[in-house]
C-alpha cells in the first residue's frame, strides 16, 4: 500500500497523498458514514484498510472521493492545509485536521567513505515506521471513540498558505468559502495529536478533536504525555500553529 522507499520529491508526494486518502477513508468507514460498497480492501501488514472508491450508487462517498482528488491537485502545487469537520446541526462535533508543510530543499547528511562523498536523505525505514504508526493510532482511536449523533454532515475545508497560493485558485470540486474562519464546536472538545510523518520533502501532521464524552473508552497510550489538550474557547482556529 505504501511506497517502500522515499528518496525523491515525487515519491514523497505519492506517500502523503496515500496517507491522506487512507486517513480520510478510515474516518468515514470507522464512523459508519457510507455503505460497505463504497470501499475497497487493502492490507498494510496485518492491518485491514478500507479505502474509498468511486461508488456511483452512493453520491456522498463519490463527493468525498472528488474532494480528495481536489486535495491531490493542491498538494502537487504545494498550496494546502486542510481540515475535515463532522458537523451536527450548525456546530462541529468532530474535527480531523491534516497539516502539510513543504521543504524547498531535501535535508541531507554527508558521509565520507573511501575518499568518496556519499549523500543520503531521510531514512526510508523511519518514514515507513512513522506512516504505519500514524495509521495504526488513527484506526485504534476510531475503534474506541463513542458514537456520533445520528444527523451529521461531513465537510472538507481547505486553508491555504496565502503567500504561495494564487488568490483565484480553487482545487477541483471546491468553491470559495465566505463563512468565518473559526469553527464553533459542540460540547466539551478534546484535541489529540495523532502523529506526524516527515519525508524530508514534506511534513504531515494529523490532529483529531472530538467531544470529551466520546473519549471514555480511549486508552491512555493514545493521549499525548501531557494529556489531551482541552480547547477552552468555542472558536476553533484551524490555522493554529502546532508545536514542533
Amino acid at each position: 500500500v505504501l511506497p517502500c522507499r522515499v528518496s525523491t520529491e515525487q515519491q514523497s508526494v505519492a506517500l502523503v497523498k496515500q496517507l491522506l486518502a487512507i486517513s480520510v477513508s478510515c474516518v468515514t468507514y470507522m464512523r459508519g458514514l457510507f455503505p460497505e460498497s463504497s470501499y475497497g480492501t487493502r492490507y498494510l501488514d496485518d492491518l485491514c484498510l478500507k479505502i474509498l472508491r468511486e461508488d456511483k450508487s452512493c453520491l456522498g462517498s463519490l463527493q468525498i472521493v472528488k474532494w480528495i482528488q481536489g486535495c491531490f491537485d493542491a498538494l502537487e502545487r504545494q498550496y494546502r492545509l486542510s481540515s475535515c469537520p463532522l458537523s451536527h446541526l450548525q456546530t462541529v462535533t468532530e474535527l480531523y485536521q491534516f497539516k502539510f508543510k513543504y521543504k524547498k530543499q531535501m535535508p541531507q547528511m554527508d558521509i565520507i567513505s573511501n575518499q568518496e562523498k556519499l549523500v543520503k536523505g531521510v531514512c526510508s525505514q523511519d518514514v515507513s515506521q512513522a506512516s504505519r504508526l500514524l495509521l495504526r493510532k488513527l484506526y485504534l482511536l476510531m475503534q474506541n471513540l463513542g458514537p456520533l449523533p445520528n444527523d451529521i454532515t461531513l465537510t472538507m475545508k481547505l486553508l491555504y498558505y496565502s503567500d504561495v497560493t494564487p488568490e483565484d485558485y480553487q482545487p477541483p470540486g471546491f468553491k470559495e468559502d465566505g463563512s468565518p474562519g473559526d469553527l464553533l464546536f459542540d460540547g466539551d472538545p478534546v484535541s489529540l495529536r495523532m502523529g506526524s510523518v516527515s519525508t524530508g520533502f514534506h511534513l504531515m501532521k494529523v490532529r483529531v478533536t472530538t467531544e470529551k464524552k466520546r473519549m471514555t473508552a480511549v486508552e491512555s497510550s493514545l493521549i499525548q504525555k501531557k494529556g489531551p489538550t482541552e480547547i477552552s474557547h468555542q472558536g476553533l482556529d484551524c490555522d493554529e500553529e502546532e508545536e514542533e
